[in-house]
Protein backbone atom coordinates (compact mmCIF):
# COMPACT_ATOMS: atom_id res chain seq x y z
CA UNK A 1 0.00 0.00 0.00
CA UNK A 2 2.81 2.38 0.82
CA UNK A 3 4.37 1.72 -2.60
CA UNK A 4 1.06 2.37 -4.37
CA UNK A 5 0.58 5.59 -2.40
CA UNK A 6 4.06 6.70 -3.33
CA UNK A 7 3.45 5.89 -7.00
CA UNK A 8 0.20 7.83 -6.91
CA UNK A 9 1.96 10.90 -5.56
CA UNK A 10 4.83 10.57 -8.02
CA UNK A 11 2.70 9.72 -11.04
CA UNK A 12 4.03 12.61 -13.11
CA UNK A 13 7.67 11.50 -12.86
CA UNK A 14 6.60 7.93 -13.64
CA UNK A 15 4.66 9.32 -16.58
CA UNK A 16 7.74 11.11 -17.91
CA UNK A 17 9.73 7.85 -17.79
CA UNK A 18 6.92 5.93 -19.53
CA UNK A 19 6.48 8.67 -22.13
CA UNK A 20 10.18 8.59 -23.03
CA UNK A 21 10.19 4.77 -23.03
CA UNK A 22 7.11 4.70 -25.28
CA UNK A 23 8.74 7.15 -27.66
CA UNK A 24 11.80 4.91 -27.80
CA UNK A 25 9.75 1.79 -28.57
CA UNK A 26 7.58 3.31 -31.30
CA UNK A 27 8.71 6.80 -32.32
CA UNK A 28 6.74 6.78 -35.58
CA UNK A 29 3.48 7.33 -33.69
CA UNK A 30 4.39 10.77 -32.38
CA UNK A 31 6.54 12.24 -35.16
CA UNK A 32 5.32 15.03 -37.41
CA UNK A 33 2.95 13.53 -39.96
CA UNK A 34 2.38 10.47 -37.76
CA UNK A 35 -0.95 9.20 -36.39
CA UNK A 36 -0.98 11.76 -33.55
CA UNK A 37 -0.38 14.70 -35.91
CA UNK A 38 1.71 16.59 -33.30
CA UNK A 39 2.20 19.51 -35.67
CA UNK A 40 -1.46 20.27 -34.91
CA UNK A 41 -2.45 18.38 -31.75
CA UNK A 42 0.67 19.40 -29.81
CA UNK A 43 1.88 22.65 -31.32
CA UNK A 44 -1.55 24.23 -31.11
CA UNK A 45 -4.19 22.18 -29.27
CA UNK A 46 -2.06 20.78 -26.40
CA UNK A 47 -0.23 24.03 -25.66
CA UNK A 48 -3.46 26.04 -25.88
CA UNK A 49 -5.15 23.55 -23.54
CA UNK A 50 -2.46 24.04 -20.88
CA UNK A 51 -2.84 27.81 -20.88
CA UNK A 52 -6.64 27.74 -21.16
CA UNK A 53 -6.52 25.51 -18.08
CA UNK A 54 -4.24 28.06 -16.42
CA UNK A 55 -6.69 30.83 -17.26
CA UNK A 56 -9.51 28.88 -15.61
CA UNK A 57 -7.48 28.26 -12.46
CA UNK A 58 -5.90 31.69 -12.03
CA UNK A 59 -7.29 33.57 -9.04
CA UNK A 60 -7.03 37.25 -8.23
CA UNK A 61 -6.83 38.13 -4.54
CA UNK A 62 -5.87 41.29 -2.73
CA UNK A 63 -2.35 40.93 -1.32
CA UNK A 64 -1.43 44.41 -0.20
CA UNK A 65 1.11 43.10 2.31
CA UNK A 66 3.29 41.82 -0.52
CA UNK A 67 3.27 45.09 -2.43
CA UNK A 68 5.47 46.92 0.05
CA UNK A 69 8.45 44.54 -0.30
CA UNK A 70 9.79 46.18 -3.46
CA UNK A 71 13.43 45.37 -2.65
CA UNK A 72 12.61 41.70 -2.11
CA UNK A 73 10.70 41.43 -5.39
CA UNK A 74 13.44 43.18 -7.35
CA UNK A 75 16.10 40.90 -5.89
CA UNK A 76 14.23 37.72 -6.86
CA UNK A 77 13.22 38.84 -10.35
CA UNK A 78 16.66 40.24 -11.25
CA UNK A 79 18.37 37.11 -9.94
CA UNK A 80 16.12 34.61 -11.72
CA UNK A 81 15.63 36.44 -15.03
CA UNK A 82 18.98 38.23 -15.39
CA UNK A 83 21.75 36.97 -13.10
CA UNK A 84 20.80 33.30 -13.46
CA UNK A 85 20.83 33.08 -17.29
CA UNK A 86 23.88 35.37 -17.60
CA UNK A 87 25.87 33.27 -15.13
CA UNK A 88 24.89 30.05 -16.88
CA UNK A 89 26.01 31.56 -20.19
CA UNK A 90 29.43 32.42 -18.76
CA UNK A 91 29.73 28.94 -17.23
CA UNK A 92 28.87 27.33 -20.56
CA UNK A 93 31.72 29.16 -22.25
CA UNK A 94 34.03 27.04 -20.10
CA UNK A 95 32.06 23.84 -20.61
CA UNK A 96 32.07 24.30 -24.39
CA UNK A 97 35.65 22.99 -24.54
CA UNK A 98 34.60 19.74 -22.84
CA UNK A 99 33.28 16.65 -24.69
CA UNK A 100 29.77 17.14 -23.23
CA UNK A 101 27.03 17.02 -25.86
CA UNK A 102 26.60 20.58 -27.16
CA UNK A 103 22.80 20.34 -27.30
CA UNK A 104 22.60 19.34 -23.66
CA UNK A 105 24.72 22.39 -22.89
CA UNK A 106 22.30 24.54 -24.85
CA UNK A 107 19.55 22.92 -22.79
CA UNK A 108 21.28 24.15 -19.64
CA UNK A 109 21.01 27.66 -21.02
CA UNK A 110 17.28 27.23 -21.56
CA UNK A 111 16.93 26.26 -17.90
CA UNK A 112 18.47 29.60 -16.93
CA UNK A 113 15.97 31.47 -19.09
CA UNK A 114 12.88 29.93 -17.51
CA UNK A 115 10.65 31.74 -14.98
CA UNK A 116 10.00 30.39 -11.47
CA UNK A 117 7.21 27.82 -11.07
CA UNK A 118 3.97 28.67 -9.31
CA UNK A 119 4.06 25.46 -7.30
CA UNK A 120 7.27 24.05 -5.82
CA UNK A 121 8.76 27.35 -4.64
CA UNK A 122 5.54 28.27 -2.82
CA UNK A 123 5.05 24.79 -1.34
CA UNK A 124 8.61 24.60 0.02
CA UNK A 125 8.52 28.16 1.38
CA UNK A 126 5.28 27.36 3.20
CA UNK A 127 6.73 24.09 4.53
CA UNK A 128 9.66 25.96 6.08
CA UNK A 129 7.44 28.75 7.40
CA UNK A 130 8.99 31.49 5.29
CA UNK A 131 7.42 34.52 3.66
CA UNK A 132 4.69 32.69 1.75
CA UNK A 133 3.06 35.88 0.46
CA UNK A 134 6.32 36.98 -1.16
CA UNK A 135 6.85 33.51 -2.64
CA UNK A 136 3.38 33.49 -4.18
CA UNK A 137 3.73 37.00 -5.53
CA UNK A 138 7.12 36.42 -7.14
CA UNK A 139 6.22 33.03 -8.60
CA UNK A 140 3.05 34.45 -10.11
CA UNK A 141 4.85 37.60 -11.28
CA UNK A 142 7.68 35.61 -12.87
CA UNK A 143 5.15 33.51 -14.72
CA UNK A 144 3.29 36.67 -15.69
CA UNK A 145 6.45 38.02 -17.30
CA UNK A 146 6.93 34.74 -19.10
CA UNK A 147 3.48 34.09 -20.47
CA UNK A 148 0.69 36.36 -19.28
CA UNK A 149 -0.02 39.59 -21.13
CA UNK A 150 -3.40 40.45 -19.71
CA UNK A 151 -3.63 44.17 -19.08
CA UNK A 152 -6.06 44.12 -16.21
CA UNK A 153 -4.50 42.03 -13.45
CA UNK A 154 -1.61 40.02 -12.17
CA UNK A 155 -2.93 36.66 -11.06
CA UNK A 156 -1.92 33.62 -9.07
CA UNK A 157 -2.76 30.04 -9.83
CA UNK A 158 -3.12 26.99 -7.66
CA UNK A 159 0.07 24.91 -7.65
CA UNK A 160 -0.04 22.57 -10.60
CA UNK A 161 2.18 19.81 -9.31
CA UNK A 162 0.30 19.01 -6.11
CA UNK A 163 1.23 15.37 -6.66
CA UNK A 164 4.77 15.95 -5.43
CA UNK A 165 5.34 14.20 -2.13
CA UNK A 166 7.56 15.99 0.34
CA UNK A 167 7.91 14.40 3.74
CA UNK A 168 5.82 16.22 6.29
CA UNK A 169 4.30 18.52 3.66
CA UNK A 170 1.21 16.61 2.51
CA UNK A 171 -1.17 18.86 4.42
CA UNK A 172 0.49 21.93 2.99
CA UNK A 173 -0.91 21.35 -0.46
CA UNK A 174 -3.65 18.78 0.05
CA UNK A 175 -6.11 21.66 0.05
CA UNK A 176 -5.60 25.09 -1.41
CA UNK A 177 -8.01 27.34 0.51
CA UNK A 178 -10.33 29.48 -1.50
CA UNK A 179 -9.08 32.56 0.31
CA UNK A 180 -5.41 31.62 -0.09
CA UNK A 181 -3.05 34.50 -0.26
CA UNK A 182 -2.16 34.23 -3.84
CA UNK A 183 -2.03 37.14 -6.09
CA UNK A 184 -2.36 40.78 -6.55
CA UNK A 185 -4.39 43.12 -8.55
CA UNK A 186 -2.32 46.21 -9.10
CA UNK A 187 -4.09 49.36 -10.10
CA UNK A 188 -1.64 50.06 -12.86
CA UNK A 189 -2.10 48.36 -16.19
CA UNK A 190 0.71 46.75 -18.07
CA UNK A 191 2.33 49.29 -20.36
CA UNK A 192 2.16 46.97 -23.35
CA UNK A 193 -0.01 43.97 -24.00
CA UNK A 194 2.96 42.14 -25.50
CA UNK A 195 5.10 42.37 -22.34
CA UNK A 196 3.98 39.03 -21.00
CA UNK A 197 5.02 36.87 -23.95
CA UNK A 198 8.40 38.49 -24.56
CA UNK A 199 10.66 37.95 -21.54
CA UNK A 200 11.36 34.20 -21.58
CA UNK A 201 11.25 33.74 -25.39
CA UNK A 202 13.46 36.81 -25.76
CA UNK A 203 16.02 35.35 -23.36
CA UNK A 204 15.98 32.08 -25.33
CA UNK A 205 16.48 33.90 -28.59
CA UNK A 206 19.16 36.14 -27.08
CA UNK A 207 21.32 33.34 -25.70
CA UNK A 208 20.59 30.54 -28.15
CA UNK A 209 18.92 31.85 -31.25
CA UNK A 210 16.05 29.98 -32.83
CA UNK A 211 15.49 27.47 -35.56
CA UNK A 212 16.25 29.15 -38.87
CA UNK A 213 12.98 27.79 -40.28
CA UNK A 214 10.90 29.72 -37.75
CA UNK A 215 10.96 33.52 -38.21
CA UNK A 216 10.92 35.77 -35.15
CA UNK A 217 7.46 37.13 -35.98
CA UNK A 218 6.04 33.63 -36.41
CA UNK A 219 7.31 32.63 -32.98
CA UNK A 220 5.54 35.47 -31.21
CA UNK A 221 2.38 35.21 -33.28
CA UNK A 222 2.13 31.53 -32.33
CA UNK A 223 2.90 32.37 -28.70
CA UNK A 224 0.11 34.91 -28.77
CA UNK A 225 -2.42 32.52 -30.29
CA UNK A 226 -1.52 29.48 -28.17
CA UNK A 227 -0.62 31.18 -24.88
CA UNK A 228 -2.21 34.61 -24.52
CA UNK A 229 -5.55 34.03 -26.23
CA UNK A 230 -6.31 30.77 -24.33
CA UNK A 231 -5.37 32.48 -21.04
CA UNK A 232 -7.75 35.36 -21.70
CA UNK A 233 -10.54 33.01 -22.81
CA UNK A 234 -9.97 30.91 -19.70
CA UNK A 235 -10.30 33.97 -17.50
CA UNK A 236 -13.48 35.07 -19.27
CA UNK A 237 -15.02 31.60 -18.87
CA UNK A 238 -13.96 31.56 -15.20
CA UNK A 239 -16.04 34.67 -14.50
CA UNK A 240 -19.20 32.80 -15.48
CA UNK A 241 -18.46 29.48 -13.77
CA UNK A 242 -16.44 30.69 -10.77
CA UNK A 243 -18.92 29.35 -8.18
CA UNK A 244 -18.99 25.95 -9.87
CA UNK A 245 -15.18 25.83 -9.98
CA UNK A 246 -15.00 26.68 -6.25
CA UNK A 247 -17.47 23.90 -5.41
CA UNK A 248 -16.10 21.15 -7.66
CA UNK A 249 -12.40 22.10 -7.49
CA UNK A 250 -11.39 20.49 -10.82
CA UNK A 251 -7.90 18.90 -10.90
CA UNK A 252 -6.26 21.70 -12.90
CA UNK A 253 -2.75 20.49 -12.06
CA UNK A 254 -3.41 16.93 -13.16
CA UNK A 255 -4.99 18.08 -16.42
CA UNK A 256 -2.05 20.33 -17.36
CA UNK A 257 0.46 17.68 -16.36
CA UNK A 258 -1.28 15.02 -18.45
CA UNK A 259 -1.19 17.25 -21.51
CA UNK A 260 2.45 18.03 -20.74
CA UNK A 261 3.25 14.31 -20.88
CA UNK A 262 1.88 14.23 -24.42
CA UNK A 263 4.17 17.09 -25.39
CA UNK A 264 7.17 15.29 -23.84
CA UNK A 265 6.23 12.06 -25.63
CA UNK A 266 6.04 13.63 -29.09
CA UNK A 267 9.22 15.61 -28.46
CA UNK A 268 11.18 12.42 -27.81
CA UNK A 269 9.51 10.65 -30.72
CA UNK A 270 11.23 13.21 -32.95
CA UNK A 271 14.53 12.41 -31.25
CA UNK A 272 14.38 8.63 -31.52
CA UNK A 273 13.19 8.78 -35.11
CA UNK A 274 16.30 10.74 -36.09
CA UNK A 275 19.21 8.31 -36.68
CA UNK A 276 21.74 11.16 -36.58
CA UNK A 277 21.15 11.89 -32.89
CA UNK A 278 23.31 9.97 -30.44
CA UNK A 279 23.15 10.81 -26.72
CA UNK A 280 26.06 9.36 -24.81
CA UNK A 281 25.62 8.31 -21.17
CA UNK A 282 28.76 10.19 -20.13
CA UNK A 283 27.25 13.53 -21.15
CA UNK A 284 23.96 12.71 -19.45
CA UNK A 285 25.64 11.81 -16.14
CA UNK A 286 27.76 14.96 -16.23
CA UNK A 287 24.69 17.10 -16.95
CA UNK A 288 22.92 15.57 -13.95
CA UNK A 289 25.91 16.39 -11.73
CA UNK A 290 26.19 19.92 -13.16
CA UNK A 291 22.48 20.61 -12.60
CA UNK A 292 22.68 19.45 -9.00
CA UNK A 293 25.77 21.63 -8.46
CA UNK A 294 24.14 24.67 -10.08
CA UNK A 295 21.00 24.31 -7.98
CA UNK A 296 22.92 23.93 -4.72
CA UNK A 297 25.41 26.71 -5.56
CA UNK A 298 22.68 29.21 -6.38
CA UNK A 299 20.80 28.33 -3.19
CA UNK A 300 23.94 29.00 -1.18
CA UNK A 301 24.60 32.20 -3.15
CA UNK A 302 21.11 33.60 -2.57
CA UNK A 303 21.42 32.68 1.11
CA UNK A 304 24.70 34.58 1.44
CA UNK A 305 23.39 37.62 -0.44
CA UNK A 306 20.16 37.84 1.54
CA UNK A 307 21.73 37.37 4.99
CA UNK A 308 24.40 40.05 4.68
CA UNK A 309 24.45 42.81 7.25
CA UNK A 310 22.07 45.62 6.35
CA UNK A 311 20.47 43.51 3.60
CA UNK A 312 17.08 44.45 4.98
CA UNK A 313 15.71 40.92 4.62
CA UNK A 314 14.17 38.94 7.47
CA UNK A 315 14.88 35.20 7.89
CA UNK A 316 11.43 34.49 6.43
CA UNK A 317 12.30 36.65 3.41
CA UNK A 318 15.52 34.69 2.91
CA UNK A 319 13.56 31.44 2.71
CA UNK A 320 11.35 32.83 -0.07
CA UNK A 321 14.42 34.19 -1.87
CA UNK A 322 16.25 30.85 -1.78
CA UNK A 323 13.40 28.92 -3.40
CA UNK A 324 11.92 31.53 -5.75
CA UNK A 325 15.27 32.63 -7.16
CA UNK A 326 16.55 29.13 -7.97
CA UNK A 327 13.47 27.16 -9.06
CA UNK A 328 12.43 26.96 -12.71
CA UNK A 329 9.09 26.13 -14.33
CA UNK A 330 8.71 22.90 -16.29
CA UNK A 331 5.02 23.45 -17.05
CA UNK A 332 5.68 26.76 -18.80
CA UNK A 333 9.12 25.81 -20.08
CA UNK A 334 8.36 22.77 -22.23
CA UNK A 335 5.53 24.44 -24.22
CA UNK A 336 7.73 27.53 -24.71
CA UNK A 337 10.60 25.42 -26.05
CA UNK A 338 8.19 23.55 -28.31
CA UNK A 339 7.17 26.85 -29.89
CA UNK A 340 10.48 28.73 -29.98
CA UNK A 341 12.45 25.74 -31.32
CA UNK A 342 9.69 24.28 -33.48
CA UNK A 343 11.08 21.96 -36.12
CA UNK A 344 14.52 21.81 -34.51
CA UNK A 345 15.94 18.27 -34.78
CA UNK A 346 17.63 18.55 -31.38
CA UNK A 347 14.61 19.92 -29.50
CA UNK A 348 14.34 16.89 -27.24
CA UNK A 349 18.02 17.08 -26.26
CA UNK A 350 17.59 20.77 -25.49
CA UNK A 351 14.63 19.81 -23.26
CA UNK A 352 16.52 17.15 -21.26
CA UNK A 353 18.22 19.51 -18.73
CA UNK A 354 14.87 21.14 -17.88
CA UNK A 355 13.31 17.70 -17.41
CA UNK A 356 16.17 16.85 -15.03
CA UNK A 357 16.21 20.21 -13.24
CA UNK A 358 12.55 19.93 -12.21
CA UNK A 359 12.80 16.80 -10.02
CA UNK A 360 16.22 17.88 -8.72
CA UNK A 361 14.81 21.15 -7.38
CA UNK A 362 11.98 19.28 -5.66
CA UNK A 363 14.28 16.63 -4.20
CA UNK A 364 17.00 19.01 -3.05
CA UNK A 365 14.49 21.51 -1.67
CA UNK A 366 12.59 18.89 0.32
CA UNK A 367 15.81 17.44 1.75
CA UNK A 368 16.90 20.90 2.89
CA UNK A 369 13.52 21.89 4.42
CA UNK A 370 14.40 20.74 7.98
CA UNK A 371 17.83 22.41 7.86
CA UNK A 372 16.52 25.72 6.52
CA UNK A 373 13.61 25.67 8.97
CA UNK A 374 15.96 25.08 11.89
CA UNK A 375 18.15 27.99 10.77
CA UNK A 376 15.15 30.31 10.34
CA UNK A 377 13.69 29.49 13.76
CA UNK A 378 17.03 29.96 15.52
CA UNK A 379 17.65 33.25 13.71
CA UNK A 380 14.18 34.53 14.57
CA UNK A 381 14.73 33.64 18.24
CA UNK A 382 18.05 35.46 18.13
CA UNK A 383 16.39 38.56 16.74
CA UNK A 384 13.78 38.50 19.53
CA UNK A 385 16.44 38.12 22.21
CA UNK A 386 18.49 41.03 20.89
CA UNK A 387 15.46 43.28 20.48
CA UNK A 388 15.52 45.99 23.15
CA UNK A 389 12.72 45.87 25.68
CA UNK A 390 10.52 48.91 26.13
Amino acid sequence: MRLLERMRKEWFMIGIVLAIAGAKLEPSVGVNGGPLKPEITVSYIAVATIFFNSGLSLKTEELTSALVHIKLHLFIQIFTLAFFPATIWLFLQLLSITPINEWLLKGLQTVGCMPPPVSSAVILTKAVGGNEAAAIFNSAFGSFLAENCQKQTWKHEKPKHSFWHVRGMQKVYAKWPANAEGAIRPKRKASKSSLGIIITPLLLLLFLGSSSSVPFTSIFSQLFMTVVVPLIIGQIVRRYIKDWLERKKPPFGAISSSVLLMIIYTTFCDTFSNPNIDLDKFSLILILFIIFSIQLSFMVLTFLFSTRNNSGFTPADTVAIIFCSTHKSLTLGIPMLKIVFAGHEHLSLISVPLLIYHPVQILLGSVLVPTIKSWMVSRQKGVKLTRPTV
